[in-house]
């Protein structure tokens, strides 16, 4: 029972968080990193967009103190995309799913947060501005923003992380009550284990 659990947590962690990351961060073919904060200005970034590049998967890496971000329920940045004066994509971004941040520099403290602006789906070709601003939370030491555009990405299936979480929840109960049973249940005694009856007398036999 507990092999077949921990087959259910090992489902569960890929369809429910494996997958949605690997697809977000590694379907599809990279267009291009554009630095769009640095030494305390935002700049924009103008692309040129191709209609065989839908659909365009919009992420953006924060460079911060850790301590700053993690735990963040406000909005840190905030990311438009822009097409002829149209808004195609708006979007505001946090970073406060983010379990494992990358390392910067071993000499710094500072994190690279990724987070994802969101997809655009169909693409008309043409320059498209990309906008990063600031949000409302306080106290954020940025050191660096960079906007990443990934071509031809997949969608993400939204059963998945609802499927894969309840997957490792059963996988985790099941766990948890094989090692309740395991503890209660024991094995057969070894007799060996038990201490040798009292012998009385000489030879061992009780007294009348």
């Amino acid at each position: 029972m507990r092999f077949l659990c921990v087959l259910l947590l090992i489902a569960g962690a890929a369809i429910g968080i494996f997958y949605p990351w690997a697809m977000s961060n590694f379907s599809g073919h990279p267009i291009g990193t554009y630095r769009v904060y640095e030494g305390g200005r935002f700049r924009p970034a103008t692309v040129q967009l191709a209609a065989s590049d839908a659909p365009v998967r919009v992420l953006v890496d924060l460079t911060a103190r850790a301590e700053r971000v993690a735990g963040q329920q406000r909005t840190v940045l905030t990311l438009t995309a822009a097409h002829g004066g149209r808004t195609v994509l708006a979007s505001a971004l946090s970073f406060n799913h983010t379990d494992n941040p990358r390392q910067a520099s071993p000499q710094l403290p500072d994190k690279i947060f990724r987070d994802e602006a969101g997809v655009i789906d169909k693409v008309v070709p043409g320059p498209y501005l990309f906008t990063v601003g600031p949000g409302d939370a306080d106290g954020i030491a940025m050191r660096a923003v960079d906007l990443i555009l990934r071509a031809d990405t997949g969608s993400i299936d939204e059963r998945a992380r609802p499927a894969g979480y309840t997957l490792m929840g059963v996988g985790l109960a099941g766990l948890a009550v094989s090692l309740v049973f395991g503890r209660r249940g024991g094995g057969p005694q070894n007799p060996n284990s038990q201490p040798p009856p009292p012998r009385w007398g000489r030879n061992g036999s009780p007294r009348a």
